[in-house]
């Protein structure tokens, strides 16, 4: 009898837990930005800096499935630009459509991000 419970908990288990299928992702662009759209993106790029704010544009990833961030160029006390040499290379993230949710993904960790009031296509 406990044999028979614990199996079918499992099977509960197993059901109520639902993954991304990661080869469903699809490249995507996403489409009609709004201040929504725009803030759960920008709300995603954030928690992958640990909370910093990261200034976005108001199209991206409206012409490509990749976004690039660098970071910006330190400057002197009287504001000009540091001299120097950036080596860092950018942090990529992509966005994907899988199924009905469009989801950013850092592509330094693999980590995704569920973009809530965002719709996206396909990118051709």
């Amino acid at each position: 009898m406990i044999n028979q419970k614990g199996w079918l908990a499992g099977i509960l288990l197993l059901a109520g837990c639902q993954t991304m299928n990661v080869d469903a992702d699809v490249p995507a662009l996403i489409t009609d930005p709004d201040d929504a759209s725009r803030a759960a993106l920008q709300a995603a790029v954030a928690a992958s800096f640990g909370g910093l704010d990261v200034l976005l544009a108001d199209d991206a990833l409206t012409t490509t499935s990749v976004l690039m961030i660098e970071r910006s160029p330190r400057r002197s006390l009287n504001n000009n630009q540091a001299m120097g040499r950036v080596i860092e290379q950018p942090l990529r993230f992509q966005l994907v459509k899988n199924g009905v949710d469009c989801t950013l993904i850092d592509l330094r960790d693999d980590s995704r991000h569920v973009l809530a009031d965002t719709s996206c296509v396909p990118e051709q």
